[in-house]
């Protein structure tokens, strides 16, 4: 009996190729990805319009702020659009950052003085979380990559180079030893 191929679902006449399907699926979430990136980007500019608009008019310091914070928040989530569409993968740690900035945004246009004390203690505890994962993000070394397995990633990409020439010095001397025929 012969084992069919991996690559082909069980239709006899192989209507589906799987790595077609997958190929064209991910070309599509690509542009999917592309679109919201020129999405927060138009939105960045209307974002800085109103920025420009606002400091032309009687300066109110919270509206001010929470613009620019919020073109900050919208940054970053272009910037973790990007780390996607170069990697197929989320980075944790710019997750955490927009987040952590999300979050003080938010207390800066309510105002820490109008917050109740159950709310602070949540931020605050949300906070200090949040601030423990994006240490663990800082101490793994490049926790993101490795998932990715690209060769971008100098852990992932230089112990497989390792291997490789480990297993190259091993069998030059398993070669070097063999008797003479």
């Amino acid at each position: 009996m012969q084992k069919r191929v991996k690559s082909r679902f069980l239709f006899c006449d192989r209507w589906f190729d799987r790595h077609a399907i997958v190929r064209n699926m991910e070309a599509f979430q690509d542009l999917i990805v592309i679109v919201l990136c020129l999405g927060l980007f138009a939105v960045m500019l209307l974002q800085l319009w109103g920025i420009v608009i606002a400091l032309t008019q009687p300066l109110d310091y919270k509206v001010v702020t929470a613009k620019i914070l919020f073109v900050l928040i919208l940054v970053e989530l272009f910037r973790l659009l990007m780390v996607y569409l170069q990697e197929h993968s989320i980075s944790v740690g710019v997750a955490v950052e927009v987040t952590i900035v999300s979050v003080l945004r938010e207390v800066v246009v309510h105002g820490a003085l109008e917050i109740s004390s159950l709310q602070t203690a949540a931020i605050c505890g949300l906070l200090f979380i949040l601030g423990g994962l994006l240490i663990v993000c800082a101490k793994t070394p490049h926790m993101d990559c490795m998932s990715a397995n690209t060769k971008f990633c100098p852990i992932a990409y230089s112990g497989r180079e390792r291997q490789n020439q480990l297993e190259f010095q091993y069998s030059r001397r398993c070669d070097e030893n063999q008797p003479l025929s």
